[in-house]
């Protein structure tokens, strides 16, 4: 009876032990943790301290944004800044993502709960690769648990990067609200001013005759100047700020119109501004050879020629729309198709990507 009881109070006394060493275990392992996390917020806060978005290689990125502990959110916009990669549209974005980055930093509401970085395809190809990405710039989010989700990429392509339209993503992500400030930039107040000494320095020296402003051949010049450079998408470049053209690492070939009906170049606007003004031109010579009374045959190459205008070029027009709005049946003329692109800005590859067929 008494060696029972021995026994009952030994294997007693071996399982205390056993849960005592195991919590000690486990509460080492969390100490262990808590240290950790509390050493890469501290590394990332004194990053932070001199630059408000924290370059990282492959290595840093899996540490810092990847691995556990982590009770922080990460965005890291992937890109391709250097000179060789001939991204325009990614030194764009860097410098929206910049004024955001700094906003943050410098604002009141600013905490170790959010975090901007950048990764750069020449310093972390590697991470690259691991994430399957081809294309640049990309922003992504880093929830503080669990992987990220499909709405944690930015949507570049339908939103664009201006700074608000990243701060309302993020709001959305994260629930941390960032008020965007940029810095003060005169140069539209510069521009606005000399245009006004310009045009009131020309009508002080045409002030004993002023007949020139009833004149509606120049309104309707200027009008139409106007009309040309919102219909072709000056505006949206202005917002966007796409790339001039498309050059193609490989072969050298340059494509100036984008193939997706969600993107341009600067170049197509251009390209388009043209043809619109050809097609009006040969409106006028139509309109000119049906209202004037001279002499009927040269009203009739002048008929001619502005009908020869808006069918060349308006078919023209017709075959860029085609390239880009697949699938639309309609055309005038048969005139060449143009090569179409995908929605990717470059490829960090060097190589072209995604492209659909002719």
């Amino acid at each position: 009876m008494a060696s029972a009881k021995q026994g009952y109070c030994v294997h007693l006394l071996i399982t205390c032990l056993f849960f005592l060493i195991l919590c000690v275990h486990l509460g080492g392992g969390q100490k262990k943790k808590e240290n950790m996390l509390a050493e890469k917020v501290e590394q990332l806060m004194e990053w932070s301290s001199r630059r408000s978005v924290v370059r990282m290689n492959g290595d840093k990125f899996r540490r810092f944004v990847k691995a556990p502990p982590r009770n922080y959110s990460v965005v890291v916009m992937f890109t391709a800044l250097q000179p060789q990669r001939q991204c325009s549209v990614c030194r764009q974005a860097n410098e929206e993502y910049q004024v955001l980055a700094n906003s943050w930093r410098y604002s009141s509401a600013f905490s170790n709960k959010l975090f901007f970085t950048v990764v750069d395809y020449d310093e972390g190809a590697d991470v690259f690769q691991q994430l399957n990405m081809n294309s640049a710039p990309t922003f992504m989010h880093f929830p503080p648990k669990g992987k990220p989700k499909r709405a944690d990429t930015f949507d570049l392509q339908r939103i664009g990067f201006a700074a608000e339209q990243l701060a309302k993503w993020i709001a959305d992500r994260t629930d941390v609200q960032i008020r965007v400030f940029r810095p003060p930039n005169y140069s539209g107040t510069i521009a606005l001013a000399l245009l006004v000494s310009l045009v009131g320095g020309l009508l002080y020296l045409r002030r004993n005759n002023l007949e020139f402003i009833y004149n509606k051949t120049g309104w309707a010049m200027a009008a139409l100047c106007v009309v040309f450079a919102m219909t072709s998408g000056q505006m949206w470049n202005h917002i966007r700020g796409p790339p001039y053209a498309h050059k193609n690492p490989q072969n050298g070939q340059v494509s100036y119109i984008h193939g997706s009906s969600q993107a341009q170049f600067v170049a197509e606007s251009h390209i388009i501004l043209l043809l619109n003004a050809a097609i009006t031109m040969g409106m006028v010579l139509l309109n000119e050879a049906a209202t004037s009374k001279g002499d009927v045959g040269k009203r009739r190459i002048i008929c001619l020629v502005g009908l020869g205008l808006v069918v060349f070029f308006f078919s023209f027009l017709l075959s860029i729309f085609r390239s880009k709005y697949h699938g639309y049946p309609y055309r005038l003329l048969s005139i060449g198709t143009w090569k179409r692109k995908t929605d990717v800005f470059v490829d960090t590859e060097g190589e072209e990507v995604g492209q659909t067929p002719e």
